[in-house]
């Protein structure tokens, strides 16, 4: 786990995956956020969480685009709670994640934490066709259950905060095809 830290550690934290539905932490409040100049993708290795280390799955990561931007939660923490947070979260996303400081949008501009996987790290497996990806991600699972689960959880949680996400509902609507189409069974 590699960090880029101002001097002041941000009491914001930018959720754009599983950190949406399952933060597992306490925090003061929560908002619809937007980070600018990334897109979220189903390009990071999961080998502990929603894969094996011999079969990792696909969770997502953000991917730097100039002209894109990515909404999510923000979540707020209180400032007693926040080492024990980053300590929380820096072990959380410890296959491959760095954490950055980024600003975000809750509407207006506070810095966040945010954990990126960059094409650097061992696990990251990077861009695909949609249907090799939803292949993948229909057969793998691991400790934490399937990662159609995950991509399924991630499409629910993103309709709940009325975020509209083409790359996710795609995907997932690719996976449910294979799973019907091929009688694959993966419980969601």
């Amino acid at each position: 786990m590699t960090s880029e830290t101002p001097t002041e550690q941000p009491l914001w934290f930018f959720g754009y995956g599983s950190l949406i539905w399952r933060p597992d932490f306490p925090f003061l409040e929560q908002k619809p956020a937007r980070i600018s100049g990334y897109i979220r993708r189903f390009w990071q290795g999961s080998p502990d969480h929603r894969g094996t280390p011999a079969e990792p799955g696909r969770v997502v990561t953000l991917v730097p685009d100039p002209a894109g931007s990515c909404d999510g939660v923000a979540f707020r923490v209180l400032p007693d709670h926040l080492q024990s947070v980053l300590e929380y979260l820096d072990e959380r996303e410890s296959g491959g994640y760095t954490r950055i400081i980024s600003p975000i949008d809750i509407g207006h501009i506070v810095h966040a934490t945010v954990y990126v996987a960059n094409q650097n790290n061992p696990h990251y497996l990077g861009s695909s066709s949609l249907d090799k990806m939803a292949q993948h991600i229909v057969r793998s699972q691991g400790p934490s259950g399937t990662n159609l689960q995950y991509l399924t959880e991630l499409a629910r949680c993103l309709d709940h905060w009325r975020i509209r996400d083409k790359h996710v509902l795609d995907l997932h609507t690719q996976c449910l095809s294979i799973q019907h189409r091929e009688g694959v069974s993966n419980e969601v």
